[in-house]
């Protein structure tokens, strides 16, 4: 059984926009189109969940100092991984804890 490779952003963006002008111009039977539908509302859920991954991540680039963007000593910004689904934040071999230093 093989499982299709779930799109990225921008191809399930691109889809959708195929999809939308296949039901706009209304050559479609009524099966056909329930089909596109179907598959534009799955695309629209998996971009929307995309999306706001990638708004939550700039949140806790940002949000986290009050604003201004938390940096390393070269500049790059620091991210930390969101809390599992049991609500524990996964521990970073990377990070230091400030109030250790």
């Amino acid at each position: 059984m093989s499982q299709k490779k779930e799109p990225t952003f921008e191809e399930g963006l691109s889809r959708l926009e195929e999809l939308i002008q296949e039901l706009e111009d209304g050559e479609l039977d009524l099966d056909r189109s329930l089909a596109v539908f179907e598959e534009g509302m799955r695309l629209c859920r998996t971009c929307l969940e995309k999306l706001q991954s990638a708004e939550q991540r700039v949140e806790r680039i940002l949000l986290d100092t009050g604003g201004a963007p938390r940096t390393d000593e070269q500049g790059r910004f620091l991210t930390e991984p969101f809390p599992d689904a049991n609500g524990q934040a996964p521990v970073s071999p990377s990070r230091k804890d400030p109030e250790s230093s």
